[in-house]
């Protein structure tokens, strides 16, 4: 990987993604209920007293109310406290209606969009979440979106809100939400390159800040170029125009991922050059995510010279062989990518209920797979593995730089049995 100024690499990153400057959930502008409704009080009965920990909360809402009146301005806070209160003790319908009540009251007295909410939105998102109350996290979630944009300035402040934000979209598309994992995937990249643009902007190009946002912003992009349009084909009615569009908007995305990708990767590289004198472990390991790219994407002599060049910076270390065979001693299944890899996680071998050999080539193709355990997982669960392993191209065993063929690789998964 050649050392390109790292203006014109963060430069690629940037002006690979011009779609929307707005992720895409964004564009619903809906607000919530406007209608103005005296808050309640908690009473003896409520369920929100019914936590003999909270008393102290409980009883200085009482006072404040008698002494200021049911809007009272330090409400809000006291109802964020009896609501983390609640939400320890594992009470999180009431803390819910805690954190509510709180929201309700600093619109009230602050505005629509007043920063006093954050933190009780953010409680009571955690809360829907423990309660496996996804879709009404989901709706929280782009409430709480719009009052941080309505509410924050540009800095790291807001970058880390629109971090928080495409985070949550990936947890979104793995819950499979509402059915539209791709749109999640392009307002996970639009938010995380949010967050980069306002880094660039108070840090300058070169902070060790930036890594975050572009690594998220990679991790979009392996489950973009990744995703199965056949999905989205098979749902599409012909009077769904809007569905379409989306699908178009997409499927642009993807016919960029290739290069977005390679982008990203290279402005992480400069970055880690940048921040550690020359070359280091970091950027040897820059170009191995490199290598995996590429290789992934079917571009195996590309991948082989970023191997290689890896290997020659942890040669260049000194005492490296350690890192070299940790790195490209055996097959590793690509995307070897936190929250982006398509196997289960290996087990040690005595907690496995399935066990595989195989064979991989030095193309990185998966030959000869056999089961060779006696458990009883069905077999259907375990084809399915079988299946995605079979489809899974590695990154082969490496040695001196040169690709080897491996036999009798051995891999222990812990399929969970149906209940």
């Amino acid at each position: 990987m050649s050392r390109a100024p790292l203006i014109l690499s963060l430069s690629c990153a940037l002006l690979l993604a011009t779609w929307g400057n707005n992720p895409a959930r964004a564009a619903q502008t809906g607000e919530p209920g406007a209608q103005q409704h005296k808050p309640v009080s908690p009473t003896a009965t409520d369920p929100l007293l019914n936590d003999d920990g909270s008393d102290a909360y409980r009883q200085e809402i009482t006072r404040l109310e008698s002494a200021m009146g049911a809007y009272a301005g330090q409400l809000p806070e006291h109802l964020l406290s009896l609501g983390l209160s609640l939400q320890q003790r594992g009470q999180h319908q009431a803390a819910i209606d805690a954190f509510k009540l709180g929201i309700h009251l600093a619109r009230v007295n602050d505005g629509l969009y007043s920063v006093q909410q954050i933190p009780m939105l953010q409680r009571e998102i955690a809360s829907h979440m423990a309660l496996g109350q996804y879709a009404e996290a989901d709706d929280r979630q782009l409430y709480l979106y719009r009052v941080q944009m309505r509410s924050m300035e540009g800095g790291m402040n807001r970058a880390k809100a629109f971090m928080q934000q495409a985070r949550w979209q990936y947890n979104a598309y793995r819950l499979a939400l509402d059915g539209q994992g791709f749109a999640r995937l392009m307002s996970m990249w639009d938010l995380y390159r949010l967050a980069l643009n306002d880094i660039v902007d108070r840090q300058g190009e070169t902070s060790s800040l930036l890594v975050e946002p572009l690594e998220g912003m990679l991790l979009a992009q392996y489950l973009i170029a990744g995703y199965d349009v056949d999905d989205i084909n098979a749902s599409l009615s012909n009077d769904n125009f809007s569905m379409q569009q989306q699908l178009n908007r997409f499927n642009a995305y993807r016919a960029q991922s290739y290069q977005k990708g390679r982008a990203v990767i290279q402005a992480i590289y400069d970055i880690e050059l940048a921040n550690n004198d020359g070359n280091s472990r970091q950027t040897a390991g820059s170009k191995v995510m490199l290598g995996d790219w590429l290789l992934w994407h079917g571009q195996r002599e590309s991948a082989m010279k970023a191997y290689r060049q890896a290997t020659a910076e942890l040669v260049a270390l000194g005492d490296a062989q350690e890192d070299i065979d940790a790195r490209f001693g055996n097959p590793v299944a690509l995307p070897n990518y936190d929250g982006a890899r398509r196997l289960p996680a290996t087990v040690p071998p005595e907690q496995a209920n399935l066990l595989v050999t195989f064979d991989v080539n030095k193309q990185g193709k998966v030959l000869n797979i056999e089961r060779v355990d006696t458990s009883d997982l069905a077999k259907g669960r375990a084809n399915r593995v079988l299946r995605t392993l079979r489809k899974t191209r590695f990154r082969p065993r490496l040695a001196l730089g040169e690709p080897l063929d491996t036999e009798g690789v051995t891999r222990a998964y812990e399929i969970e049995q149906p209940q």
